[in-house]
């Protein structure tokens, strides 16, 4: 489990996270999500011993980080899988962190085994990897450890599409294990196929948190987009409803959920040639709620 309270971090004048909590419960991965210089990775280096927090705490399963007496027993990091020593090979790095723990060296062999690292690959040097394979390393030595919570930084980050779903049914069944996983990504996609609840962060601030459900909701009524063969037709029995229509494109938007409209166009024998959200998910609410952060703002 890991328990953030009043967290805060300034430099100088500047405050980079500001008086954040939240906790990640075992059995759950959670994402963390924010725009660039949200706060993300100073959280993440405070909640792993790397940056001293300036006010508040940041414990796993009742610790400070400092204070585990063999942290990668207990928790698995990876923030930064291009900060590995690329004049040794795979399997060195891998071998000294499972001496440095004190774990058996056929460890080593089972973790390459899991990222499928093959055996010439894991003797190549690391400066010679693709940024996928650094990050297959990566997810490897955080492992190492069997630990019992998870803080990766971007794991999908330079994986292929068979990569970020191989790394996706991982991070699931260690979760389903009873493992707790805390990560960041900006590909909100992937955070919503493999999160149980997210946290939103801007400005320092956490903006919002919950599952998908709850923070779909809490933007507002649901739009729908929808097209069929007599819009006309469609749009009249609609309004009858008492729910507004405009037209949008080839079809029309629909304040209400696609589940009633079609359930309105059964009703009417009218046929649907596409019907679908019209809320733009996670993506849109992510840019709403953190819009004052973005760089290039937001398009209407």
């Amino acid at each position: 489990m890991i328990k953030v309270e009043g967290l805060t971090r300034t430099y100088g004048s500047y405050t980079a996270v500001d008086d954040i909590s939240f906790e990640c419960q075992p059995g759950r991965v959670t994402g963390f999500l924010g725009p660039n210089g949200a706060g993300k990775s100073t959280t993440m280096r405070v909640m792993v011993g790397l940056t001293p927090a300036t006010r508040g705490t940041a414990t796993i399963n009742g610790v400070q980080y400092h204070d585990l007496p063999n942290p990668g027993r207990t928790v698995g990091v990876l923030l930064d899988a291009s900060a590995q020593h690329g004049g040794r090979s795979g399997r060195e790095v891998l071998t000294l962190g499972a001496m440095t723990m004190g774990l058996p060296l056929s460890r080593v062999d089972e973790m390459l085994h899991l990222v499928s690292l093959s055996s010439s690959e894991a003797k190549r040097r690391v400066k010679n990897y693709s940024l996928g394979m650094k990050q297959r390393l990566g997810i490897a030595h955080a492992l190492l450890g069997d630990p019992q919570v998870l803080i990766l930084d971007e794991p999908a980050n330079g994986l292929d599409p068979a990569g970020i779903r191989w790394m996706r049914g991982l991070l699931k069944s260690y979760a389903d294990r009873g493992g707790t996983v805390f990560l960041s990504s900006h590909l909100l996609h992937e955070v919503e196929l493999i999160a149980d609840e997210m946290i939103l962060i801007g400005n320092g601030r956490i903006v919002a948190r919950g599952d998908r459900q709850t923070l779909m909701a809490a933007s507002g009524p649901a739009d729908a987009l929808v097209t069929s063969l007599d819009n006309e037709a469609l749009s009249r029995a609609l309004t009858a409803k008492g729910i507004s229509v405009v037209p949008a494109g080839d079809g029309l938007r629909v304040s209400c959920e696609p589940v009633e409209v079609g359930r309105t166009a059964v009703e009417h024998h009218i046929v649907l040639t596409d019907l679908r959200s019209g809320d733009g998910g996670l993506e849109e609410l992510f840019l709403q709620l953190t819009a004052d952060t973005q760089r290039e703002g937001v398009v209407a």
